[in-house]
């Protein structure tokens, strides 16, 4: 009958799923109804059970109690093998593809029949897939020579290939470029124009409103609502993921009297296998400056952060830290010339705390250096460690907690806030609000500005381009170790970086005076 709704079919439910690990209870009475063609978006905190409740649909978990239904089916998974045999896909944020084999070798793994198929038979299949949603793979290109892009586009294919009709996405943009994520949304609405249901996990507000038919909210291990993207407003979302209203207004102040406090001259670093790392890279950091790093995963942003801190052994060119050459000093060395200079590394754990070690003691090992006399004193790492945790909002039992018994978001909060107190000319922030929820980052943007405002020279290596435009006030774009440009956020768009990105173009270099 014209004008009459015709209701989707559900394709997956789950009802009433509780998750514990130990005593911790991860999902609580969560709630979910994904439609047969529809986007589906999560959203919650860290530690919101997003990732949890996927890998019980995806057959990694057993729920301890509740049920799921497909195409109204119960079902029951022990492994992910029962998943994939129900039609599951999931799509794993960091891929699971084996560099050496090749495209078509890496969809047939773990098939044994398939391996008697020829390969213009595997061909065949893989074109049909490609042909029916929109993708785009050659068959024979190994993984080692694809763009993130490719290799996303491959894990894709692969879930299809083995019959996956719901795919489960976890932050499927995190290392795209945007030409890369405009790509990957045609993929999506052409697998939902098919059929296919697709849940997606992500914390990038604008694409979920640009991508999702229907959001699902959990906050602290439960399902709080599950409205229209068409009817929501992204701080009534935000509200329900944090609980409270968020400023989401990131400030982004200019000075006066800004001069280089750090210059980079043609510094080169090479890699384990003796390939440049860092090519000929020239960067000035100014005070009263935050200057952004961006790049698609692996181009360099970890060497760059290392070679500036003394990490690692530079190869070729020259860092100036307020006049003096500080190549081939130890950080111990830069440490003791007054160079005082915060690194936040990607690791936390490993090389940013020690994980055993205490909030106390983890200031400590920082600040030992500084004190003067044999003996050391605890009093005012214990101040400092109270000072930081409550700035900050870290979460823990005590200043005397061991810090790997935090979550990965509060380990981050004690890094950041350990360096901050330092009190550096030079602060060097590699992913500093990876693992944060959105309270807590806007409050981290906000300490960086505090900093900023005290002459501090910022470096921040993010990857998330909308931060990035919005709070540094210029850019350098990393491409396979080379600065590709250094570009005023206010000057570019977001595609013109993506274009730096892929090393494909070159957006004029902005000069400064």
């Amino acid at each position: 009958m014209e004008g009459r709704i015709v209701a989707k079919m559900v394709a997956v439910e789950m009802k009433s799923i509780y998750k514990s690990f130990g005593n911790l209870l991860a999902n609580e009475d969560v709630n979910l109804s994904v439609k047969k063609g529809e986007v589906h978006a999560i959203l919650g905190e860290n530690g919101a059970g997003k990732s949890t409740l996927m890998n019980m649909l995806s057959g990694i978990y057993k729920p301890d109690k509740g049920e799921i239904f497909l195409r109204g089916e119960r079902v029951s998974f022990s492994s992910p093998k029962d998943s994939i045999r129900h039609g599951i896909g999931m799509i794993h944020q960091h891929f699971k593809l084996i560099d050496v084999m090749s495209a078509k070798e890496n969809v047939i793994i773990g098939q044994p029949s398939d391996f008697l198929l020829k390969g213009k038979d595997i061909s065949k299949r893989i074109k049909d897939i490609s042909d029916n949603y929109g993708l785009d793979v050659e068959p024979d290109k190994k993984v080692y020579e694809m763009s993130v892009g490719e290799k996303q586009t491959l894990e894709i294919i692969k879930v299809l290939y083995r019959g996956a009709e719901i795919l489960i996405m976890d932050e499927p943009t995190a290392v795209l470029t945007p030409q890369e994520i405009k790509k990957l949304f045609r993929v999506i609405r052409n697998m939902k124009d098919k059929g296919c249901s697709i849940i997606i996990i992500t914390h990038k507000l604008n694409e979920v409103m640009e991508i999702s038919d229907r959001i699902t909210v959990l906050r602290k291990g439960t399902s709080v609502n599950t409205v229209e993207t068409s009817k929501a407003e992204i701080p009534s979302l935000i509200e329900m993921m944090v609980g409270k209203k968020v400023d989401l207004d990131i400030k982004r102040e200019t000075y006066e009297g800004v001069t280089p406090l750090l210059a980079m001259d043609q510094v080169t670093v090479k890699d384990a296998e003796g390939k440049n790392a860092l090519d000929s890279v020239s960067l000035v950091i100014s005070n009263y400056e935050i200057i952004g790093v961006a790049g698609v995963a692996k181009s360099g942003q970890k060497e760059l952060c290392e070679a500036i801190a003394g990490l690692i052994p530079i190869d070729k060119g020259r860092i100036f830290f307020e006049g003096d050459n500080i190549v081939g000093k130890t950080p111990r060395d830069i440490i003791r010339l007054g160079i005082r200079m915060g690194f936040i590394p990607e690791d936390r754990l490993g090389m940013g705390l020690v994980g055993n070690m205490d909030i106390v003691h983890n200031i400590v090992l920082k600040d030992y250096m500084s004190q003067k006399g044999i003996v050391l004193k605890r009093g005012p790492s214990v101040t400092k460690a109270a000072k930081i945790v409550e700035a900050l909002d870290i979460k823990t039992p005590s200043i005397y907690t061991q810090v790997k018994k935090l979550s990965g978001g509060n380990i981050q909060k004690v890094l950041l806030g350990r360096e901050i107190d330092s009190n550096p000319k030079v602060l060097i922030t590699a992913y500093p609000v990876r693992g944060l929820d959105i309270g807590a980052s806007y409050k981290i943007y906000d300490l960086l500005n505090e900093q900023k405002k005290k002459g501090v020279g910022i470096l921040f290596v993010g990857e998330d381009l909308d931060v990035l435009m919005a709070l540094c006030d210029r850019i350098a774009v990393l491409c396979h170790g080379k600065i590709t440009g250094v570009v005023n956020p206010k000057n570019v768009t977001k595609e013109e970086i993506g274009l730096l990105m892929t090393g494909s173009t070159q957006v004029e270099e902005e000069v400064v005076s």
